[in-house]
């Protein structure tokens, strides 16, 4: 634990403008972004008294071990590139709004030739128009239903679409009058294209126009004595009308708005907003907070305006933001509004009318939201605080385990034997810290060797970085291993999904960093195994716990805490014990604890799961340079299977589409260096299978996969674990 005054700069040295600062771990993690009308007053304010802080602002500046900043020239900009820093360095101690659901949007891609209206979850891509969001999927879906009947644009994916196109026919919606069939030649993609676009205008609210008009054209039909053409322009109407009737007009005048309002209590806060457009609630969403440190609730509008906004662009930011606290100054946050939108936003209070009514309607929503998570074990803070502590009380740690790594075995049979490691900060999932280990130092099925061997790797790796970053002082290389990459690395581990910076936000542009004495900044982005935990736990009794405690000390590591879970009894293992730690059912800490070894094991079961499959699709052709999936496929269809592809001639290969005599030849050769695979036998009826009834994988179809049981502690051995 630092002791703020320690990396306090001078007072003279920090400048009296508006800027983005960082606040800094030992470890050159960057643990709080935040900015500042003026950087000095606002620096100044996080290093007076400890006791008169707020605890997670306490927290903060105790956990920091350095301060920078960067001078920028309006609030605006310092407003834009806090968002930026939030969103590349994820800092722990930042306010962060976490969704309760993962909401769907109704999606219309106008960027294809023919647009596909489907649900769509997740970032938002560009050319694609979206409605909402909803709150379920099947809200979308029955709105959809709806208004096929009157605008039959395609619903299809791109499989169905090619292959109605190939046959000429096409499928079931086509033939009840609910698309358009594009891909059979019913309609030009000029036509469809305008239908999408009517589509997307219904959508928006612009539909007094459009029924006026199917309106008109029914009296006319009916005048005309076109009496069944008018009957279905009248069910075309009463099916657009019963689309809107499930949006109600909440606003007499058509207003596009989006209202948010927050509920909070001393620890979280909770974040609802309506988006209304054209006078009816076309969405709702919200999220979910911790207050990190002591915040107004202007503070959290504006954070929950950057999550909400930081991403859109043009319409996507309506002309009204109604909130119930304005940020404190409100001018830059508007006019950084003004610029995501186009035009002028208007950020304000409803103060009466329907506008105020309907405010109070989504602040009892977000009470409604804040008290169901409150009953939500895993996601509360106070709970989360209390199961470190119980943690620290029982393994006797200094002071709770911010972070805990864990650490998992997973095999079949002593075959594909592979590892995984978990993060969790504050008690919550960090996953793009997760990493994956494939066991290469030995063959077959050892646990406790293959734990040493996975903890050994870890932790070169982390003394690899400190001594590159300078923090080492023993003078000796206790690795020998490169810095790590992406894919796999030189020694097996898997680095796949860490987290990426943006290369332009790199660096104090300023040249303004002190830790005490001014410092350059070499690297912005979390580094990969680059950060210890306080606390190691594995998935296992005392040999997996000796295996890890014995792999630290022989890295000369000695600060980081060692405890094993395991299964049968949820016994807590600690080093050099005879007993172990027994801690209540019921506690938070063992609850932790459990969740943290339950997704370890998750973790390792689906990856050492991929690499049995890769090898049971394991085909001889897939040695052959060059040779795609594609001519693999033709080569099983052309002659039945990989025997009678084995028994051809170099030049009854050369028959086959696409494949030349050269191909041909490395066929030949791979076909003859590899050994004959042994018979297939139907696991369901233990019959052996003929070559010609196994695929190109040389694997049978159907057969039943092996049971899964895993962990490092299992005593069933010979199962998956």
């Amino acid at each position: 634990m630092a002791d703020p005054s320690s990396y306090r700069p001078k007072p003279g040295q920090i400048p009296d403008s508006p800027g983005v600062y960082k606040f800094r771990d030992e470890h050159r993690r960057v643990i709080y972004v935040g900015k500042a009308k003026s950087l000095r007053q606002r620096l100044a304010s996080y290093f007076q008294d400890l006791a008169g802080l707020h605890p997670r602002t306490r927290t903060m500046v105790t956990t920091a071990a350095s301060v920078e900043w960067t001078v920028v020239s309006t609030e605006v900009e310092a407003l834009q590139l806090e968002y930026s820093w939030i969103k590349e360095f994820d800092p722990r101690f930042n306010v962060k709004y976490r969704d309760d659901k993962s909401y769907p949007y109704l999606a219309v891609t106008m960027n294809e030739e023919f647009p596909r209206v489907q649900v769509m979850r997740g970032h938002k891509r560009k050319g694609v128009r979206y409605f909402g969001p909803y709150g379920h999927a099947w809200a979308i879906r029955d709105t959809v239903d709806l208004l096929l009947r009157v605008f039959p644009v395609r619903t299809c994916s791109a499989g169905v679409f090619k292959n109605a196109a190939r046959t000429g026919r096409p499928c079931l919606l086509g033939y009840i009058g609910k698309c358009s069939a594009p891909c059979v030649g019913r309609v030009s993609a000029e036509e469809h294209r305008e239908l999408a676009e009517e589509f997307c205008d219904f959508m928006a609210g612009r539909t007094g126009t459009y029924i006026r008009r199917l309106e008109q054209q029914m009296t006319d039909a009916a005048e005309e004595m076109e009496y069944e053409r008018a009957a279905r322009l009248r069910d075309d109407i009463e099916a657009l009308k019963k689309a809107m009737e499930k949006n109600a007009v909440v606003l007499a005048d058509a207003t596009d708005a989006d209202l948010m309002a927050v509920a909070e209590d001393e620890l979280e806060a909770a974040v609802q907003i309506f988006h209304v457009r054209g006078g009816r609630v076309r969405g709702q969403r919200g999220w979910v907070t911790d207050k990190v440190e002591a915040v107004t609730t202007g503070d959290l509008v504006e954070h929950a305006l950057q999550q909400l906004y930081g991403e859109e662009t043009g319409d996507s930011v309506p002309k009204e933001v109604l909130v119930p606290a304005l940020p404190d100054p409100v001018e830059p946050v508007q006019e950084w509004l003004t610029e995501r939108r186009g035009s002028n936003v208007s950020l304000r209070i409803p103060q009466r009318g329907d506008k105020k009514a309907l405010m109070e309607t989504v602040q009892r929503n977000a009470l409604q939201a804040l008290g169901l998570h409150k009953t939500k074990r895993a996601s509360d803070l106070t709970t989360r605080s209390r199961a470190l502590e119980e943690i620290a009380g029982a393994l006797d740690l200094d002071s709770a385990p911010l972070r805990i790594e864990c650490y998992d075995i997973s095999h079949l049979q002593g075959d594909d034997v592979v590892a995984s490691m978990v993060v969790f900060e504050d008690g919550l999932q960090r996953k793009s810290e997760y990493r994956r280990f494939q066991i290469k130092g030995f063959e077959g099925q050892d646990d406790v060797r293959s734990m040493h061997e996975v903890i050994t790797r870890r932790f070169r790796r982390y003394l690899a970085e400190k001594e590159r970053t300078g923090e080492w002082t023993n003078g000796e290389n206790a690795s020998g291993d490169g810095a790590p990459r992406d894919g796999v690395s030189a020694d097996g581990t898997s680095t796949e999904g860490a987290p990426r910076g943006n290369a332009a936000l790199e660096g104090d542009t300023t040249g303004n960093a002190f830790a005490g004495n001014a410092f350059t900044e070499e690297d912005g982005r979390p580094k990969r195994f680059a950060y210890p935990p306080q606390l190691v736990v594995v998935d296992g009794g005392q040999p997996q716990v000796a295996a890890a405690k014995r792999a630290l000390d022989e890295l000369g590591i000695d600060d980081i805490a060692v405890c094993g879970l395991a299964k049968r009894l949820e016994e807590v293992w600690l080093p050099h014990e005879d007993d172990p730690v027994v801690l209540p059912r019921t506690s938070e800490g063992l609850y932790l604890l459990q969740r943290v070894r339950d997704e370890a094991h998750r973790f390792a079961i689906t990856y050492q799961r991929t690499k049995r499959a890769k090898r049971f699709k394991a085909s001889p052709l897939d040695e052959v340079p060059g040779l795609g999936e594609t001519r693999k496929q033709a080569l099983i269809k052309h002659f039945g299977s990989v025997k009678k592809l084995r028994s051809a001639t170099i030049d009854q290969i050369c028959e086959v589409p696409g494949i030349g005599r050269k191909t041909a030849e490395a066929v030949a050769v791979a076909l003859a260096q590899a050994a004959p695979a042994a018979p297939a036998v139907n696991t369901a009826t233990g019959e052996i299978m003929e070559d010609e009834e196994v695929g190109a994988s040389g694997t049978t179809t159907g057969s039943p996969e092996e049971p899964v049981t895993a962990g490092a502690s299992h005593e069933r051995r010979g199962q998956e674990t």
